[in-house]
């Protein structure tokens, strides 16, 4: 993976031409919290591959990613609303819904533990969300 500065503004610039690609996508929602008319980013799921796919991306609003980016500030009763993502079409979406649920779990939300065990994913989504968080 490329560093440093130009690295970096290289990969923003590539993640920034799914945007069209993901708006189309997410309908203009938040693809976890399905909140609309809000500002969404480009969210790039880890761990991060050489070359950005935008089937490794997912658009985010800005509440959804704050609390991805700072789990110690995650605000359980958010995340109800996994309970939709997690059948979500798009495995990008599962995954990254997957992964906050078992952290959710770990903290001993049992409505997401729950969840996790109504769950049903294809065994290749499983074992991506189980791959660096």
């Amino acid at each position: 993976m490329s560093t440093g500065f130009q690295g970096k503004f290289h990969r923003q610039n590539m993640l920034s031409r799914f945007a069209k690609d993901l708006v189309r996508r997410s309908r203009s929602k938040c693809e976890l919290c399905e909140k609309g008319s809000v500002k969404l980013e480009v969210y790039e799921l880890p761990p991060l591959e050489e070359e950005p796919s935008v089937d490794y991306c997912i658009f985010l609003c800005e509440e959804c990613l704050k609390q991805i980016t700072t789990p110690k500030k995650m605000i359980p009763a958010h995340w109800r609303c996994l309970n939709n993502a997690l059948w979500s079409e798009v495995p990008a979406v599962q995954v990254l819904s997957v992964r906050i649920l078992r952290r959710l779990a770990k903290a001993e939300q049992y409505w997401a533990q729950e969840l996790l065990e109504h769950a049903y994913l294809e065994p290749s989504i499983d074992e991506w969300s189980l791959l660096s968080n």
